[in-house]
């Protein structure tokens, strides 16, 4: 499709196959609010162990406020940066998440936040897909973004919610221990009923890659392959990680013919990628002085493309930047360390509602 016909194309109002095509729309995360989640085991398999201490200390509380606020300076920054590049920003409401809650088998002392659309939804073409996310804190999470989804809905995309999990305690393996990466090592979850993050997915075309992780069992992607039927093919992609949770910081598809993959988590290019180039991200920076509470600093790939192109990065990350740039990408700066300490970056904070593009096979 050649410029022409690209600005004279209408699109549905929900329209995403990919992670590159031109961006008209996106959802921006909220900070505001953030609780620390209850300890559990899917918590420590997850997030560092040297914060450990802090989620046993501060569980069910509200995270440090000056940390918030730095974050959502952040936020602003980054929806800043998007209008002026000419993309509509949309917000989920502002909620409370210190609020108690509690289902027939289970309690819960307080939400998370409503700072990562991209781990509850997944955007499918024309579909909104609402995830069976594993954590008992972000069971409502959802609630926040029901306005934009009902808005949504009304103006014709389709909205489906995969199958509530339950939670209970057989979804969880109370033995789990961290034993380093095997393809065969144990998780935090069990295949007791389908769950996933949609962070565990990147969207190619028809193609999807998604990772077996600490939130994501096959019966989760075994759903979704059903759902999706014969139009999609999903591909799991090893990751060397003993504590995978989210794909989109090892494994990212950035425009037709360009991968760019963590070099110590993926061992193995999947085949269908052997005549695209590669970028090994480099070492994150080291002189960044950041709180991490729910990640590592290689929450530095984590960023979001606007088109083919132009990419939003992490204004600190200068050899970063540099790579990119020779990738022959056109790479964004925005502060993000301060949004970092709650577990993502660029990609995490957003949900890609609308890119100017059509279905295709890119292999």
């Amino acid at each position: 499709m050649n410029s022409a016909e690209q600005k004279t194309t209408s699109y549905p109002v929900v329209n995403s196959y990919n992670e590159w095509d031109l961006l008209e729309e996106v959802i921006v995360g909220v900070i505001e609010g953030a609780c620390v989640p209850p300890w559990h085991i899917t918590v420590k398999a997850t997030i560092p162990e040297k914060q450990w201490g802090f989620f046993q200390e501060y569980s069910g509380k509200p995270f440090p406020s000056e940390h918030i606020g730095a974050a959502a300076r952040d936020l602003e920054e980054f929806v800043h940066i998007l209008e002026a590049e000419g993309v509509m920003v949309r917000r989920p409401e502002k909620i409370r998440c210190d609020k108690p809650y509690a289902a027939p088998d289970w309690q819960c002392a307080c939400g998370l936040y409503s700072a990562m659309p991209r781990d509850l939804l997944l955007v499918i073409g024309d579909e909104i897909i609402e995830t069976p996310m594993p954590w008992r804190s972000r069971y409502f999470e959802v609630n926040a973004y029901r306005p934009l989804l009902t808005e949504y809905f009304k103006k014709g995309a389709r909205w489906t919610a995969a199958p509530k999990p339950q939670l209970t305690d057989e979804l969880y393996n109370p033995d789990y221990q961290d034993k380093g990466y095997s393809k065969d090592m144990p998780y935090a979850i069990t295949e007791f009923e389908p769950t996933f993050d949609a962070a565990d997915f990147v969207r190619c075309g028809k193609d999807l890659f998604v990772q077996k992780s600490h939130v994501t069992n096959r019966l989760g992607i075994e759903w979704l392959r059903r759902h999706l039927g014969e139009r999609f093919t999903i591909h799991e992609v090893e990751v060397v990680d003993s504590h995978p949770m989210h794909i989109d910081t090892s494994f990212m598809p950035l425009a037709p013919g360009k991968l760019l993959v963590h070099p110590e988590r993926i061992k193995t290019i999947p085949e269908m990628f052997k005549s695209w180039d590669v970028l090994y991200a480099p070492e994150p920076n080291k002189t960044i002085k950041r709180t991490l509470y729910m990640s590592s600093a290689w929450v530095s790939m984590n960023v979001f493309m606007l088109d083919h192109e132009r990419v939003m990065v992490e204004k600190n990350e200068e050899d970063f930047i540099k790579a990119l740039k020779n990738f022959g990408l056109k790479p964004i700066p925005c502060n993000f360390i301060n949004f970092n300490a709650f577990g993502g970056a660029f990609h995490c904070a957003t949900l890609d509602i609308r890119r100017r593009g059509e279905l295709q096979s890119y292999f």
